[in-house]
């Protein structure tokens, strides 16, 4: 090879691992810090409604270390919103209750309603995260995980909080003056969705009283469940679990997003459709995997969706 050439192969392999090196310094010491709300306004409530302001979590994956986490979430609480609906995977580590009762205390009395993600039952491990990348994970690919006081969390949340538990169940609340129906289902990522209890749940709980908006809530979006959703009445549907892709490409977009929904719809507000169409909020999250602590082109985030009336 002319020496010229060599120069020029050298210079440009220099080049690539700066470029990587100074992502990976970003990714790792800098983005996943620059916590962002994503805002958005939904015209889906009743004529004359008053607006209706969600706080929508995701993903926190909690470790008991994690402060400037904590305190930014803590600080949500300004927002002043009238419903939170979390998607799961609050915890990320075996002392991860302690960290999350500091960030979500001060939503205490605020109308909510709760799924779980896998991490809320089991402490993640050390694993190789490019495999991450090869596409969505399988559970008979998981290590044993260390199980994590999934009864404390739902106390803390259920008790403390007040929130509904909507793990293959049904509820309704009073938020803003009006009420809302709600449902979901538990991490269909590892199949303990339970779809197929949900119509005759609902049936009973809607009664004669027609509720003001319908929400469904899951952790993982799998076609399957925005589907069964979308048939069973939701005016609008919730979802975490993607991490918005977590290593994302500038001017594409995710690369993964864990699950079989679309790629292009692996963050933020978008529709789903079968036989009809309603809005899906797919957040980002709040956080990583101890054993992953990067986001790139995809800061960690929670939403902030204002529903109006419909015109």
């Amino acid at each position: 090879m002319p020496p010229s050439t060599s120069r020029t192969a050298l210079t440009t392999l220099g080049v690539v691992g700066a470029v990587g090196v100074a992502a990976a310094v970003w990714g790792i010491g800098v983005e996943r810090y620059l916590f962002t709300v994503r805002r958005h306004e939904l015209a889906i409530l009743p004529a004359g409604s008053a607006p209706l302001r969600v706080l929508h979590l995701s993903d926190a994956h909690m470790a008991p270390w994690q402060h400037r986490k904590q305190q930014w979430i803590a600080r949500l609480a300004e927002l002043e919103p009238d419903l939170v609906v979390n998607t799961g995977d609050n915890l990320g580590h075996a002392e991860g209750l302690r960290g999350l009762r500091a960030a979500l205390d001060p939503l205490r009395g605020i109308p909510g309603v709760f799924v779980h993600g896998s991490n809320d039952h089991a402490a993640p491990s050390p694993r190789n995260p490019f495999k991450y990348l090869v596409g969505p994970s399988k559970a008979s690919e998981e290590p044993s995980w260390e199980p994590l006081d999934t009864q404390a969390l739902d106390s803390y949340l259920t008790d403390e909080l007040g929130w509904l538990d909507l793990n293959n169940a049904v509820g309704s609340l009073d938020a803003a003056g009006m009420r809302i129906d709600a449902f979901g289902v538990s991490d269909a990522h590892r199949g303990w969705d339970r779809l197929d209890a949900l119509p005759d749940l609902l049936e009973e709980l809607r009664g004669d009283v027609a509720p003001a908006l319908t929400i469904g809530v899951t952790h993982a979006p799998y076609r399957r469940v925005l589907d069964a959703f979308t048939d069973d009445g939701a005016d609008a549907i919730f979802a975490g679990h993607t991490h918005g892709g977590q290593v994302r490409v500038p001017g594409f977009g995710a690369l993964v997003a864990n699950c079989d929904i679309p790629l292009r719809q692996a963050r933020g507000l978008s529709e789903w459709s079968h036989g009809r169409t309603v809005p899906l909020n797919v957040s980002a999250g709040l956080g990583h995997s101890i054993y992953a602590p990067v986001r790139f082109a995809c800061r960690p985030e929670a939403s902030l969706l204002t529903l109006t009336a419909a015109g």
